[in-house]
């Protein structure tokens, strides 16, 4: 007698923990009824959200990557890693120290070149262009040129007087391959009345397309020889510039770059030269990732208003469970099912969202702008021509990592009061 009335007073030992019982008792509080119809439109809200914060989440961070991939691409696709200057004398022999320093392991390319400002025209317009002298030979090693060309050709680049101009550059100036572009210097020959402007015209021997509408706009290309005679230089560039196989690399092979070069040289890399822009998108990434990540915790908090409201509205279910058997915890894992379902469905159909719309970004982005008749992410703004998405899967799954916690996480207190509650007190008021 002792034993049994030890065992009666004891919390019941119940079914085990999530049986076929609970996930049928809490799926049919998901449900809805006529009555119960306001705190259902809490719960498709509250899924609504998560959907909507983890989709918007993923696509942004998407996006923000893949901006900062193609920006990182074609800028050092054109630019290079290292830019190797002289000084103290001028770099007349650039082609021993560039091949001197191609032979490093890790650097893959080291190209010569002579840079200058210039005033591009044709009788229809006219523009500010950089122009960079390099071989054939080098302008045919990098690929975002080479790979790239709409119009004309490479082919004798060294020994015509051709130049390759951005497919933006000649629309610009409604110029095609074989047309005749003007080149205005300001610093031309020195005759007893001052520095004249050097003005020539070429023919535009290929037209190129980068996808970087700010490369595309603005860049010439000319033959190495030419251009030295074009700005002045006697036998000598403005500068090497070093590209290697892994960028991160730069701080390891500055100090083998500075050996081999055999004379006094400045060296600038790709961080030094672009650290405000990319320091400004890092800080734009995590500020929007903060803010998106409010949309997620106001869902989560959505989860537990619309609990709560149903715990009090199943208040006489509770009282009816207890006195039947069941458990606190049998109880409190029955409300943690049904908060933790809206949670874990939302962010599982957020994340599909997300992952459709990143893996037909550009398409959407055309036909938006098809409705609306408008241009979104204009290249002239965005300087890249199409817009990209490139999914993390770290932080991807971060996302949704987050959002589970925080669906779950909402779900506790609404449990926990409802395994709390008294059947006596429940009952007593119905």
């Amino acid at each position: 007698m002792a034993s049994s009335t030890a065992t009666g007073t004891d919390e019941p030992s119940g079914t085990r923990p999530f049986s076929a019982f609970e996930w049928m008792l809490s799926l049919r509080y998901l449900r809805a009824r006529r009555k119960e119809g306001f705190i259902s439109v809490i719960a498709g809200f509250s899924f609504l959200g998560i959907m909507l914060g983890v989709a918007t989440l993923i696509i942004v961070m998407a996006v923000m990557n893949g901006f900062r991939q193609e920006l990182l691409s074609k800028i050092l696709g054109l630019n290079g890693h290292l830019l190797v200057q002289p000084m103290e004398s001028p770099l007349t022999d650039y082609l021993a120290v560039a091949e001197r320093i191609s032979k490093l392991n890790g650097v893959r390319l080291a190209v010569p070149l002579v840079e200058g400002q210039a005033l591009a025209s044709s009788p229809y317009n006219a523009s500010g262009v950089l122009v960079r002298g390099l071989s054939e030979k080098d302008l045919r090693a990098l690929p975002s040129i080479a790979n790239n060309i709409r119009q004309g050709t490479l082919e004798g680049f060294d020994q015509g007087q051709g130049l390759a101009i951005g497919k933006r550059l000649a629309d610009q100036l409604s110029l095609h391959a074989g047309d005749n572009i003007t080149l205005v210097a300001p610093r031309g020959a020195v005759t007893p009345m001052g520095t004249s402007p050097r003005i020539k015209v070429y023919k535009v021997a290929a037209v190129f397309e980068i996808g970087m509408s700010e490369y595309d706009g603005a860049f010439v290309f000319m033959p190495l020889p030419e251009a030295q005679a074009y700005f002045n230089r006697n036998g000598d560039v403005n500068a090497i510039e070093v590209y290697i196989d892994k960028p991160d690399d730069v701080g390891v092979l500055r100090p083998a770059i500075q050996a081999a070069a055999e004379r006094p040289v400045y060296i600038v890399d790709w961080r030094q030269r672009n650290a405000t822009f990319f320091n400004a998108l890092q800080v734009e990434r995590n500020v929007m990732f903060l803010i998106l990540t409010l949309i997620v915790l106001v869902a989560a908090l959505n989860i537990v208003s619309g609990l709560i409201m149903l715990v009090k509205d199943k208040g006489h279910d509770i009282a009816v469970l207890r006195t039947m058997g069941a458990t606190r915890g049998a109880v409190m894992r029955i409300f943690l099912i049904t908060g933790a379902s809206i949670g874990v469905v939302g962010t599982l159909c957020g994340f599909l969202l997300g992952v459709l719309v990143c893996l037909n970004i550009e398409e959407i982005r055309q036909f938006i702008s098809y409705l609306t008749r408008t241009e979104l992410f204009s290249p002239e703004l965005y300087y890249l021509s199409r817009l990209p998405a490139e999914m993390n899967v770290s932080e991807t799954g971060a996302v949704v990592g987050m959002a589970l916690i925080l669906s779950l996480l909402a779900t506790l207190y609404p449990s926990w009061r409802a395994a709390r509650l008294d059947p006596v007190e429940a009952l007593r008021y119905e």
